[in-house]
């Protein structure tokens, strides 16, 4: 087997399970909280408010940094590094005392993790080319299939051994994922370069000042937003329906796990997609698509139609960030490609950040179905400007593909 395959699965397996462990966790974190002795139902929110944006703010600002470190001293070594610390920071937490604690242990986690990233950066390293779009679609997939099964899984060890032990199931699944890497993992180019390093800022600046990297920055920004914008507040549109609503929670999280199985299924077809056909043609289509899908939320009728509407999302989320990581990884210089890929990851979580209190002010003020049909122009906006805008890199001749597979079998 081929180095980069290899090691795409070692990590795709060891990214699924660090990402189950954070989603058996994430859901239950308000309950945690509560159990510390927060009962009273604002400060119960406002301390679940501030445990979960601290974990993502710390991240925006340390995951560049650690980028830049994996250029000098090398990819695989800062994927070690951080579920190594992904794993130190879920043991923290779970022996925390009291709601402030947590938070302080979160924005820890933050600041010291920043596994996607670092896998993102190996990955497209040690990818070739003509490859590189099935590689970070079929590793995207390991996050959304980690995404539909960890609520689940998380439920049912709440009910069987509690949430502060969730914490450690978490720690010990991390643990062995670093093990594993470190044992296995071989990293043919270790970013270890003579020339000069390169500051956060001046990756900053390669981001906004090189076109084809700028737009892909908006893109990372707007994609998240849009779709952050609305996913925090779906249970609530789902209670507007004439429904039974006992079972509330399981039929958010049934139809939200829709779209996020057909994001599985659809990320390696669409990163083969991009490999054959370019991707300025397919990330139009599939931001465009979903921005329709978005409009159409405020027209359906009956759980059935959201249900199919749900998995015809999914299916064309699954074309969005691949894409876009790939992107910043063939406009990226070779010695500044980790640090470039942390500056997107952080570009993604700004986008996470900035979409939930935007999604609740919209809402708000005009409504859920309002808030659809925003958040839907503002996905058709943003497909109409990368149409206009986007160039695809030289494509590999198909003939050459051939050669380059038969060289490396």
């Amino acid at each position: 087997m081929e180095l980069w395959r290899r090691n795409l699965y070692i990590l795709w397996g060891t990214q699924f399970a660090a990402m189950l462990g954070m989603n058996l966790v994430v859901p239950f974190l308000p309950l945690y909280i509560r159990s510390l002795g927060i009962v009273d139902p604002s400060a119960l929110a406002m301390w679940s408010g501030v445990a979960f944006a601290g974990t993502f703010f710390a991240a925006f600002i340390a995951t560049p940094l650690w980028g830049i470190l994996g250029d000098r001293y090398g990819r695989k070594a800062m994927v070690v590094r951080a579920i190594v610390g992904l794993a130190l920071s879920q043991v923290f937490i779970g022996l925390a005392q009291n709601a402030f604690q947590v938070v302080v242990f979160r924005v820890v986690q933050g600041a010291i993790s920043g596994f996607i990233a670092s896998s993102l950066a190996l990955v497209s390293t040690n990818t070739p080319k003509h490859k590189m779009g099935y590689a970070l679609g079929l590793l995207q997939s390991s996050t959304a299939a980690a995404m539909v099964l960890g609520p689940f899984v998380g439920g049912v060890l709440a009910d069987l051994i509690g949430y502060r032990q969730i914490f450690f199931v978490t720690a010990t699944l991390c643990g062995i994922g670093g093990i594993v890497v470190a044992a296995t993992v071989i990293e043919a180019d270790k970013g270890v370069r003579e020339s000069r390093r390169y500051t956060v800022l001046e990756n900053a600046r390669l981001m906004l000042s090189d076109k084809h990297l700028r737009l892909v920055a908006l893109a990372l920004v707007m994609s998240q937003m849009a779709v952050l914008m609305i996913e925090p507040l779906f249970s609530l549109f789902i209670e507007e329906f004439e429904a039974e609503t006992e079972y509330l929670a399981t039929l958010t999280g049934g139809i939200l796990s829709i779209s996020g199985l057909f994001m599985v299924v659809s990320a390696p077809w669409w990163g083969h997609r991009n490999d054959r056909k370019g991707y300025r043609k397919n990330l139009t289509i599939a931001i465009g698509v979903i921005g329709v899908a978005y409009v159409c939320h405020a027209l359906v009728t009956n759980l059935v139609q959201l249900g199919l509407l749900r998995a015809f999302l999914g299916f064309f989320r699954g074309g969005i960030l691949p894409a876009l990581y790939s992107l910043t990884s063939t406009h990226s210089p070779n010695d500044r490609k980790a640090g470039m890929m942390a500056i997107a990851s952080s570009l993604t979580l700004l986008g996470n950040t900035i979409g939930p209190p935007l999604g609740g002010f919209i809402s708000g003020h005009v409504g859920m179905s309002a808030s659809f049909v925003i958040n839907g122009a503002f996905l058709l906006t943003l497909s109409w400007i990368l149409y206009r805008n986007l160039y695809d890199p030289q494509p590999v001749p198909l003939h050459a593909t051939k050669e380059v597979a038969e060289e490396q079998a």
